[in-house]
């Protein structure tokens, strides 16, 4: 698959690796933008608070699948009076849209191939996606969570207080995480 990330830091830079890695061709962007016509899939991994100037300097959008992975800290709302950074992006590209790898540390990907079972990570979005929102996931070596239709990406953006609570608060410190059902333990 034809993959391109908007955003090369920890998370754009670390999924680009394992994709790379599991044989996919992967076409890094930064801060200059550029042209994501030939790519079938897009991941959006910048700061939520630079979203809108991010996808203004990129070209090629319009109907492609889509995954944001954008998080919004301080009390930062969503651009465009829109309920998650996700459905805004929505609004721009007109594509198939996802919401994942928010509520993950990026800083751990070098370390999902020795889990002894695939981490978790949790996505929601439109049925149209799916298939290649969890194709990309289990070739990153993660297990996707389906967590319904993309009106819940305000829910999993707010996840984001919780999985820090339980990294600081908790004592936890970065982690992952797995969700299954009893059978699976």
């Amino acid at each position: 698959m034809k993959i391109a990330t908007i955003g090369k830091g920890t998370i754009g830079g670390g999924l680009a690796d394992l994709w790379e890695q599991a044989g996919h061709e992967v076409t890094r962007l930064g801060h200059e933008g550029g042209d994501v016509a030939g790519a079938d899939a897009v991941l959006i991994a910048v700061p939520g608070g630079v979203l809108e100037e991010a996808l203004g300097a990129v070209t090629g959008l319009e109907g492609k699948t889509v995954i944001d992975a954008t998080n919004l800290y301080g009390g930062a709302l969503p651009p465009g009076g829109h309920a998650s950074n996700a459905e805004y992006v929505k609004s721009v590209t007109g594509g198939p849209t996802a919401k994942a790898w928010n509520i993950n540390f990026g800083a751990l990907y070098d370390q999902v191939a020795a889990a002894s079972t695939p981490p978790g990570d949790i996505w929601c979005g439109d049925g149209e996606a799916r298939e290649t929102v969890e194709t990309l996931h289990r070739d990153a070596g993660f297990d996707p969570i389906c967590a319904g239709p993309l009106s819940n990406a305000a829910a999993q953006e707010a996840m984001l207080t919780l999985a820090f609570g339980i990294a600081k608060e908790g004592g936890m410190g970065q982690f992952f995480y797995r969700f299954a059902p009893p059978a699976d333990f």
